[in-house]
């Protein structure tokens, strides 16, 4: 059960740094950082199909999306892009969201 939890984060850290490499692809003319951009992917989508095996699907891409989309607003702060008010509150809700869902989840196995 513990190794699902590790493949969810390694999902969301992949897909993370994927994002994150989206525009300095300059719309995938770039090669070096549109194959990184395109492993990070597909190694985000690896890992997430492998925590599905003892997390519910719905609750690990609860988790994969609620976790990506702070991560990346996180970064962009650092950035200088700078969350509104009510964007900070969205992504509060988003983790009271996730973490609410990730109570008294079953395993599957």
């Amino acid at each position: 059960m513990m190794n699902s939890y590790l493949y969810l984060a390694i999902a969301i850290i992949s897909e993370v740094i994927a994002t994150t490499l989206l525009p300095i692809t300059m719309g995938f003319t770039r090669i070096l950082p549109s194959l990184a951009c395109v492993i990070g992917y597909g190694s985000a989508f690896y890992f997430l199909s492998l925590a599905t095996a003892h997390i519910p699907t719905a609750v690990a891409y609860a988790i994969w999306c609620g976790a990506g989309i702070v991560l990346i607003a996180l970064i962009g702060a650092l950035q200088g892009n700078m969350p509104n008010l009510d964007t900070i509150f969205g992504m509060v809700l988003i983790i009271i969201g996730v973490s609410l869902i990730n109570m008294n989840t079953p395993s599957l196995h």
